[in-house]
């Protein structure tokens, strides 16, 4: 048989392959081209989800704003509306004098700034005990301690009471920093963001000589610094926004924090809600800024303590 003739009949085959291969890439093309039709449509409907969800959230918190502008008269006002007959900003000043408001402010931020000081530190060395030491009953005991999380803190304020009155703490800053300052919450999120951390570089600080103050200074705490950026966070909201306990530990209005001193609003001449919410608005300044400020590393330092960001 001669080449002409091999090659005619190589030619179909040839085709064949050829359009075989066309037809593969468009059916890949129209997979492809659907897939992200899909995604985007996906994109879409989760975007609007996200808004209405933000939106709902929202609502209250520019309520608040809303009614802290508006005269005292209008806040019931029916129907209601967004904005009074006029904005009266005299109700952020009226806040300071109303009530020793200032002093509020101050004691909530001493309070908030030490006792969160004093979580992270005994967090972080708690954490470092149970995810790189070992020793026995190691694991035993953190799940005893872990399992103090389940206990509510109503179960617990009379016992603290007594306690704090037989050390003669009542009515002062100790009373209100130390009772909540070994929390199983911050061990367990520091636990599980330094179990992440390759042990290969603590092996490397002790082939240096380095001690364990060392490795968990120089090695350890620079890599979960966006998970303790996280504890300071929640840390200060929560001693920030803290009622029951303060409602109870103190008596002296000179150590009253924020959420004591909005109560006070209610008690003077009738409840004045437009100082209320003026004062509401003022108290979260400073969480928010916190939380604005570190935001960088909350994402990151959740999906650290997660285990999403290693082991």
């Amino acid at each position: 048989m001669s080449d002409r003739t091999l090659s005619v009949a190589a030619a179909p085959r040839r085709r064949t392959v050829t359009r075989s291969a066309g037809e593969k890439a468009r059916s890949e093309a129209m997979s492809l081209s659907a897939i992200n039709r899909r995604r985007r449509r996906t994109d879409i409907v989760s975007q609007v989800l996200l808004t209405v969800f933000v939106l709902l959230f929202m609502v209250p918190l520019i309520w608040m704003v809303s009614t802290s502008l508006k005269p005292g008269a209008e806040v019931f006002a029916s129907p209601p509306s967004l904005l009074g007959s006029e904005i009266r900003w005299q109700n952020y000043a009226d806040v300071w004098s109303y009530v020793p408001f200032g002093t509020y402010m101050l004691n909530g931020a001493i309070v908030s700034v030490l006792g969160t000081l004093l979580v992270v530190v005994t967090s972080v060395l708690s954490a470092y005990a149970f995810s790189r030491l070992r020793f026995r009953g190691r694991d035993g005991i953190f799940f005893v301690f872990l399992g103090t999380l389940m206990v509510p803190q109503e179960v617990v304020v009379i016992p603290m009471f007594l306690f704090m009155t037989q050390l003669g703490w009542i009515d002062s800053y100790q009373a209100l920093i130390v009772p909540w300052a070994f929390t199983a919450f911050g061990s367990f999120l520091l636990r599980q963001a330094m179990l992440s951390v390759p042990m290969e570089l603590e092996e490397a600080g002790k082939l240096d000589g380095a001690s364990h103050l060392r490795i968990l200074l120089g090695i350890i705490v620079p890599v979960v610094k966006p998970t303790i950026a996280v504890l300071v966070v929640f840390t200060f909201i929560n001693y920030w926004n803290s009622f029951l306990w303060p409602l109870i530990a103190i008596n002296d209005p000179s150590y009253a924090t924020v959420p004591l001193g909005l109560n006070s609003f209610l008690g003077q001449g009738g409840k004045q809600w437009q100082l209320i919410m003026a004062a509401s608005t003022i108290s979260m300044i400073p969480t928010a800024g916190l939380a604005i400020l570190l935001q960088r590393y909350l994402v990151k330092g959740i999906a650290l303590s997660s285990g999403l960001g290693g082991k």
